[in-house]
């Protein structure tokens, strides 16, 4: 018997370890399934309003909305429109500091153009709470007594201001004043006198100016409101007026802090 039949031959070595690489997906896809089942499990109950913000935060987050902020503390989307008639961001006196520049904007553009045909003298600017008002002045350069017709000057400046303020989109109030003469003969009382006033400046901004219709109303307040309270002809003419107030669409707390924000930027000389 050889020596090579009577030795046993050696066994082949086996492979102890195998490719195990598949377990590392398989964990993640176990891992994966039960984010999802208590993500299911937490929404059984929806929160309609939480469901909103938090689709709204994804949408966000992915960038499939392209309009509108995110509002970083609550993760909601906030419309640009929604930003901008609120105001988020600014406070009370950052708005009202606003409303003033675009008010004494708005003021130059108007005493600029009247200057150039030397008009400037016929009208008064007051920038207050209400917003700007362009004051109209008697002294037979707009309205005779007992009259409602505009002569002299008049059309002139109502055509000058009626385009540059049918352009800055504001909200306008025609305001007829009336002076106290004991008899506003041909009209019954001093209402229907300054009514008739107002109406036909609002006439002319709308019919010849463009001004658009729906931002636009015409108010009589008689003699109630005189600017003066002096008996002097010169007193009664001045009284004998029509006020363009272009109003102020702020909230009223914004609006009271208009006075201040103005002093800030035009000190009363001392």
């Amino acid at each position: 018997m050889s020596r090579s039949t009577g030795r046993k031959r050696r066994a082949e070595p086996t492979e102890e370890h195998v490719d195990e690489r598949w377990m590392a997906s398989y964990m993640d896809m176990v891992t994966v399934l039960m984010c999802l089942f208590i993500v299911l499990f937490a929404m059984s109950t929806v929160d309609q309003d939480k469901f909103i913000a938090l689709k709204n935060s994804l949408a966000t987050g992915f960038g499939s909305v392209d309009v509108g902020k995110l509002d970083t503390a609550s993760g909601v989307v906030v419309p640009e429109d929604l930003v901008d008639e609120q105001g988020a961001g600014f406070t009370d006196s950052d708005l009202a500091s606003a409303e003033v520049d675009g008010l004494i904007q708005l003021r130059e553009q108007l005493r600029s153009a009247l200057a150039t045909q030397n008009l400037e003298h016929t009208v008064t600017f007051v920038i207050d709470q209400r917003g700007l008002t362009i004051g109209l002045i008697g002294w037979e350069t707009f309205f005779q007594p007992n009259s409602i017709q505009l002569q002299g000057n008049a059309l002139a400046v109502v055509d000058t201001i009626g385009p540059i303020l049918a352009s800055a989109a504001h909200a306008v109030s025609v305001e007829g004043h009336a002076d106290y003469r004991g008899s506003p003969t041909p009209f019954p009382t001093d209402w229907e006198l300054s009514g008739g006033r107002a109406t036909q400046v609002l006439r002319r901004m709308v019919e010849s100016a463009g001004f658009p219709g729906d931002h636009i109303s015409a108010v009589g307040y008689g003699s109630t409101r005189p600017a003066r309270t002096g008996d002097s002809p010169e007193d009664a003419a001045v009284n004998r007026r029509v006020d363009v107030a272009v109003l102020s669409e702020l909230p009223e707390s914004v609006r009271e802090l208009i006075p201040m924000a103005l002093a800030k930027k035009e000190p009363v000389a001392g």
